[in-house]
């Protein structure tokens, strides 16, 4: 297995019918930066890489063309987990840019404390302080 130099190696990938709006929800209401956008001239967005923490997600407009448009086409709704220092905090300033949270910061069973959201178009987004050992 290749190495990533302490980078991480998996990312969510999502392709939006209004990409924008959905960088603008996770960076401004779920605490996301920025770290890339291309769009095509008339303003899709082509791809783009927001970061939280130590991980990534990629987000790209839907009908933008290519393989991975299309094999995405009729996919579903995704679950993305991403881990986070403080989930009330977290969870407080989603709640005040009108993000609909599914569940409260609720402690769990195996340890951790999350809170559920549905973004714009129907990812569930989980927040929490879990972070998988992943071995590296």
């Amino acid at each position: 297995m290749a190495g990533t130099g302490g980078r991480p190696g998996v990312f969510p990938t999502l392709l939006y019918a209004d990409a924008k709006a959905a960088i603008r929800q996770l960076t401004e209401g779920l605490g996301f930066t920025e770290l890339s956008v291309y769009e095509t001239e008339g303003g899709m967005v082509l791809h783009a890489e927001l970061v939280q923490g130590g991980g990534a997600v990629m987000i790209g407009s839907r009908g933008r063309g290519g393989l991975f448009d299309a094999v995405m086409k009729d996919a579903g709704p995704a679950g993305v987990y991403v881990a986070v220092d403080d989930v009330d905090a977290h969870h407080q300033r989603a709640v005040e840019h009108g993000v609909e949270i599914l569940m409260p910061p609720t402690d769990q069973d195996h340890g951790s404390r999350d809170y559920m959201a549905r973004d714009t178009e129907g990812n569930v987004w989980s927040f929490g302080t879990y972070a998988p050992q992943t071995g590296v």
